[in-house]
């Protein structure tokens, strides 16, 4: 957290989040993991226990661990673990995905019926290909489009891989996280309609989830504004699906009965 970061420095709960989505009319979201702690799953667990509004939940486990198998039986049994996510972007190693004990690790979420969020920098695409070819069977959905260099308007490489990503029918892509790549305090609409065009034309409606990364999104914009630029982008291209952009496709790729 520095100086830039002062919007974010206070607690973020559902009654937040409900109080921001009801000018949009969400009924509810999946909670994605922020820390990487046993603790944390049992805080949003416990959580969704008490609001139906969270429809599931993608914790963290320590995939590289020796005991990833404990970690993972212990949260699998509760309802609304859905999956599982490591904050790849942070790690030093461009293919970190593709170490040994972290392919291991990724190779027991099919037994406990667990998907998996790819949070990485566009740079970490190619080891983000690699892996997912490993794994035919395992869906994955890549968060935030892979942070391209839109406040540079930035296309290539970004525009290949993922176009390389998609041709595995497994992962998903969610359409988030973009403003926060962009020019925080000067963005528009049209800055993100390259990228837009690009994922859509890769994934498919069918395979594309909205999303909002809030709060941290907080940050360039909030959480209508944010939002909007999604829902405007698929009602313009792709009318017959919002449905499923909106909530059906998040519904059945995490497996919720909500």
């Amino acid at each position: 957290m520095n100086d830039q970061m002062t919007v974010l420095r206070h607690d973020h709960l559902p009654d937040d989040l409900s109080a921001a989505q009801a000018d949009l009319g969400f009924d509810g979201s999946i909670v994605v993991q922020a820390r990487q702690t046993l603790e944390e799953n049992r805080w949003l667990l416990e959580l969704a226990d008490s609001n139906p509004r969270i429809m599931g939940v993608v914790g963290w486990v320590d995939l590289q661990s020796d005991d990833v198998d404990k970690q993972l039986a212990q949260f699998a049994g509760h309802p609304c673990f859905v999956g599982v996510r490591h904050v790849v972007q942070d790690e030093s190693d461009d293919d970190f995905m593709l170490l040994p004990d972290f392919v291991r690790g990724i190779s027991k979420l099919e037994h406990f019926g667990l998907t998996y969020d790819i949070l990485i920098f566009q740079k970490q695409l190619p080891a983000s290909i690699v892996l997912v070819k490993q794994f035919p069977k395992q869906p994955f959905v890549l968060d935030h489009i892979a942070k391209p260099l839109i406040k540079d308007s930035v296309l290539e490489p970004w525009s290949e891989q993922i176009q390389i990503l998609a041709e595995h029918s497994n992962v998903h892509c969610k359409i988030s996280g973009m403003v926060t790549e962009a020019d925080w305090q000067n963005w528009k609409p049209e800055d993100f309609h390259p990228y837009l065009e690009i994922v859509l034309d890769a994934f498919g409606p069918e395979r594309l989830m909205i999303g909002s990364d809030w709060p941290v999104c907080r940050l360039a914009g909030e959480y209508s504004a944010v939002m909007q630029i999604a829902i405007d982008f698929m009602q313009t291209y792709a009318p017959e699906h919002m449905d499923a952009f909106l909530g059906g496709n998040a519904l059945a790729f995490y497996g919720t009965n909500a």
